[in-house]
């Protein structure tokens, strides 16, 4: 009972300095509430987080400002055709010491940094965006056959502009699956307008402080993999992800018509960690169906590649997710 009571504590912690992180950020960026917790859902799962969203919404911001609500070093590397690995990853250089000697040293880049903004990341080569693929999986980093390993967390938010496609270079599945969640950000409404202007046109400008450390958000992380999770419900996550696979005995029927590929298992392992911590924000220590139905989305829409016949007739992934949650049963044997 004590161990239980330990946890339920720990719990309410973990609610709490996330509602503190949440709220502080919240004092600079207007609106975007569900962007807002689906970012900090994906950093305290160990996460990263692809932006999409027309120029002028606040991407590059809310990454600026979770940077500074966090402890943490934060680089910002604006992703352009020009850019090369090692731009990203850093070199070797030739240094000398005292005595006159010349010696090879690696000379860090920019992705030695904890809180790392790919801006536009689309924009580069896949040469460069291939970069990351390492970083953002193993969190290090290797050049001339030497691994260095990045300080953690490590935590990779890009963003990427759904509109000027010219000149751009889609990142290819390998890359997509790397990111936790895939968050769309929409246009602001009427009052967030008014809220923006007040905020920017004014005398004063707000900034976020710092609330949490590095080694809290770790400590997160970890807790958040104590919630329980049932087998049916567990069950239900698998279902949900086998329904994306057209060629699967239980692929749904939108999937069958309109997907080429379906979601991997680090989409499974996404749902679920997601699932646990938002059951921790509502003040539960079990998963619920619900919990997952509120990840489905974030999680599996890029993640989920429609074929010809679902580009042709204007689907995107969101509806064909959408068909899924309503087609899968909520229950085994149905």
């Amino acid at each position: 009972m004590s161990d239980a009571g330990a946890l339920l504590a720990a719990f309410e912690d973990f609610r709490r300095d996330f509602r503190r992180l949440q709220q502080e950020i919240s004092r600079v960026i207007v609106g975007q509430t569900e962007i807002l917790e689906d970012t900090l859902i994906a950093l305290t799962a160990g996460g990263h987080v692809l932006l999409e969203g027309v120029p002028g919404l606040g991407k590059t911001l809310t990454v600026r400002t979770l940077a500074s609500a966090l402890q943490l070093q934060f680089h910002r590397i604006q992703f352009t055709p020009d850019l090369m690995p090692a731009d990203l990853t850093g070199t070797q250089v030739i240094a000398e010491d005292a005595d006159g000697r010349r010696r090879f040293e690696f000379q860090r880049g920019p992705l030695f940094a904890n809180v790392l903004l790919a801006d536009e990341i689309n924009r580069a080569t896949p040469k460069t965006q291939s970069a990351l693929l390492e970083a953002m999986q193993e969190h290090s980093v290797t050049v001339a056959g030497v691994t260095h390993r990045l300080t953690e967390p490590f935590f990779v938010m890009a963003t990427q502009n759904p509109l000027e496609m010219e000149g751009t270079y889609p990142l290819p599945e390998a890359q997509l699956d790397r990111f936790f969640v895939k968050l769309l950000v929409r246009y602001p409404g009427v009052r967030d307008l008014e809220q923006i202007l007040d905020r920017t046109t004014g005398t004063s400008i707000p900034a976020a402080s710092k609330v949490l450390s590095g080694d809290r958000i770790q400590q997160m992380s970890l807790l958040a993999r104590e919630a329980v999770i049932a087998a049916d419900v567990r069950r239900y996550a698998i279902r949900l992800v086998v329904a994306t696979h057209p060629e699967h005995e239980q692929a749904s029927a939108s999937a069958r018509r309109y997907v080429r590929y379906g979601a991997s298992p680090r989409g499974l392992q996404a749902l679920i960690l997601g699932g646990k911590i938002r059951a921790i924000l509502d003040g539960r220590v079990h998963v619920s169906r619900d919990d997952l139905r509120q990840m489905a989305l974030p999680v599996l829409r890029h993640r989920v590649l429609l074929n010809f016949e679902g580009q042709a007739e204007g689907i995107t992934p969101d509806d064909v997710i959408t068909r899924i949650l309503s087609e899968v049963p909520t229950t085994d044997g149905e």
